[in-house]
């Protein structure tokens, strides 16, 4: 199949929707770049417009590729993606982290690449192999796989980056067939931990668990290493509690009380409240957002620009941007369902899941229902490795959905 007839069979209203949410983007850079000094050919907006060029290249690729191809070749992308984690560490930290390499006055974040390549590799593991999903043991390869590059971004340190790597496994596994019981023991220690902070929901947590082990009629070794693991994990909380930064410790404590440090942690959520609260139904309109060019709103370029959105434009703009994220990830969904094809199933689906990942954790970051990471949202943020790596999953994604359609 030629490039050509497989435009004619792709899913061409994806690239649209895209489209309309860049467009959204660059309306926002702009206007934040309005009235300001460095409205110039270093300005974030001219400069996310020259990303633009390697992007639609990445896209072109990897829409392009044989299927084959990106079959055969994902251990070795993955291996490669994995080994460039490592190149931070050699050009030295920025901003006091390991997440950039800058090579030629240029930057770009080597964990970015890793999120959708560990997709492709997922995929073509869990696909070659059908694996006895009947039995716990079979899911630890994928789960170790993942983790360990997981881990290494976390150490980096980049919470968000490593939380969005992991985030795609529980659904692969589900697709291929995985018994909801061993997905339950998979989520229960990260849901043990968490509902350790407050004794009366640990409680209640276990209390579920153990029941839910029970009804299982497993062997009796099975239930009570579940059982008292996770409430040993539960015990373990204060000791995984001191292990995170002051700064990590912080967004979570902000997240329960914005007000316990209105001018340090808190800042950034109470300003993108206010700007999105501000912006009413139609917002203040184009250049007018008082909370954006007033700068009282840190991080406006890139991780908070869903914010600048909402107080320029509205609630209404802002429904519409929710919703074309929406048919875009649902309609991925949807094809991954239709075909038979194991592989293209599951890196659509994948796919789907990174970018409804990115979606739901800044969005809900930005009206504080999430604690602050460093997460943008997918075309509409400023960020050129991000920007590129968005268009190669979305060749990737109409790759797949024109091999499912043969």
């Amino acid at each position: 199949m030629n490039l050509f007839d497989k435009l004619s069979n792709a899913p061409l209203r994806w690239l649209l929707y895209v489209l309309a949410l860049n467009i959204c983007g660059l309306v926002a850079l702009y206007s934040i770049s309005q009235g300001t000094a460095d409205f110039s050919l270093s300005s974030r907006f001219v400069k996310f417009l020259f990303w633009f060029i390697p992007a639609l290249g990445a896209f072109v690729f990897f829409f392009a590729l044989p299927k084959r191809y990106i079959h055969e070749y994902a251990y070795v992308a993955v291996a490669l993606s994995a080994a460039s984690l490592f190149l931070p560490y050699l050009t030295g930290p920025v901003a006091g982290t390991y997440r950039w390499v800058s090579v030629g006055g240029v930057s770009f974040q080597p964990a970015e690449m890793l999120k959708w390549v560990m997709v492709i590799a997922l995929a073509r593991y869990l696909s070659d192999h059908r694996l006895q999903l009947k039995k716990v043991q079979s899911l630890l390869i994928p789960i170790v796989a993942v983790l360990i590059p997981a881990a290494f971004i976390a150490k980096q340190p980049d919470l968000g980056s490593a939380v969005i790597v992991v985030a795609p496994l529980i659904p692969l596994l589900y697709w291929v067939g995985a018994r909801p019981f061993h997905i339950l023991l998979l989520v229960a220690p990260v849901i043990s931990v968490v509902t350790a902070f407050n004794y009366y929901s640990f409680t209640l947590w276990i209390i579920l668990v153990g029941t839910v082990i029970y009804l299982s009629r497993t062997t009796l070794r099975v239930m009570l290493i579940n059982f008292f693991g996770n409430i040993s994990l539960g015990l373990l909380t204060p000791l995984l509690w001191n292990s995170l930064r002051p700064y990590q410790q912080e967004r979570v404590l902000v997240l329960l009380d914005p007000t316990r440090d209105p001018l340090g942690a808190a800042y950034q959520v109470i300003q993108s409240q206010t700007a999105i609260g501000s912006g009413g139904l139609w917002g203040k309109g184009f250049g007018m957002g008082t909370q954006t060019h007033l700068k009282f709103l840190p991080e406006q370029e890139t991780d908070f620009i869903f914010s600048v959105v909402g107080e320029e434009f509205g609630f209404v703009v802002v429904v519409t941007i929710l919703i074309l994220f929406a048919v875009l990830v649902l309609s991925m969904v949807q094809r991954a369902y239709k075909t038979s094809e194991r592989f293209p199933s599951l890196v659509l689906l994948g796919i789907a899941t990174l970018f409804m990942s990115h979606i739901f954790v800044n969005v809900g970051m930005t009206v504080n229902l999430l604690p602050v990471k460093g997460l943008p949202l997918p075309f509409l943020s400023y960020g050129g490795t991000f920007l590129v790596s968005c268009y190669a999953m979305l060749g990737l994604a109409m790759n797949m959905s024109v091999e499912a359609e043969r």
